[in-house]
């Protein structure tokens, strides 16, 4: 990652405590210390991918899966080619499967409300960065109370996806780069520094807005991104972040 946490205003050590692993320093800053969070949504912010669920309704779980799993662990390098490839085995597929995956499959991880309430509570301004769709994080930012939304937009043409995405004014696929991205604009938007923002994710195309934050939080994550970022909370719910940046 490109940003280390000796940037952060204390000194640099590594703890463990039941599942939470913090690699920058015995005390972070207090939360009202950051201006900003952004966070992923897929298996991070809720407990789905959402796209492997719209695929087991269409009898391509299976296939996407794969893909998907691959991706996150960071096999496949280019998340713009591993999602037009998953994309492409939905084409056909009804829209009315994305009512039944909010409606019957979407839930939030534990302690996603608590968390963003308290950092709501504190000041802080929230972003919901996802290379997921826009069907979703519509739902997801409005219950979160999120202040900034940055998602892809599925094609659907006569009730039908077609297995592409809509281009919007940033581009077609938000992917790791387009999330660096939308983490340094909305800092800019607001009026604070990278360092006063925290992100948080558990996948590879998380790692570029991850090493562009002061504070770099992975949760429940593969491997290499637990192994990359300043607090990795591997057991319990989003919430347990407050036992390290207090409010």
């Amino acid at each position: 990652m490109d940003r280390s946490p000796a940037s952060l205003p204390h000194p640099v050590t590594s703890t463990a405590s039941a599942g939470l692993v913090v690699n920058a320093g015995p005390t972070l800053p207090p939360l009202a210390f950051f201006k900003l969070a952004a966070f992923d949504m897929d298996s991070t912010l809720i407990g789905i991918e959402c796209i492997d669920e719209i695929a087991t309704l269409a009898g391509k779980g299976q296939e996407v899966a794969a893909i998907t799993e691959a991706a996150m662990r960071g096999e496949i390098s280019d998340f713009k080619d591993s999602l037009r490839r998953r994309l492409a085995l939905l084409a056909g597929t009804p829209a009315s499967v994305l009512d039944r995956v909010l409606a019957e499959r979407l839930t939030f991880n534990p302690g996603a409300r608590e968390l963003c309430a308290a950092m709501k509570a504190a000041g802080l301004k929230l972003v919901l960065v996802s290379g997921g769709f826009t069907f979703f994080t519509r739902y997801v930012a409005a219950e979160l109370g999120m202040d900034f939304v940055r998602s892809n937009e599925l094609e659907i043409v006569d009730s039908v996806l077609t297995g592409r995405l809509v281009m919007q004014d940033w581009g077609d696929i938000c992917d790791g780069e387009q999330k660096r991205l939308m983490l340094r604009d909305c800092c800019a938007r607001i009026g604070c520094s990278t360092e006063q923002a925290m992100a948080v994710g558990d996948g590879a195309n998380d790692l570029p807005m991850m090493g562009a934050a002061g504070l770099s939080v992975a949760y429940h994550a593969k491997p290499r991104v637990r192994e990359q970022a300043m607090v990795a909370i591997n057991e319990g719910g989003l919430d347990r972040l407050l036992e390290v940046v207090r409010p």
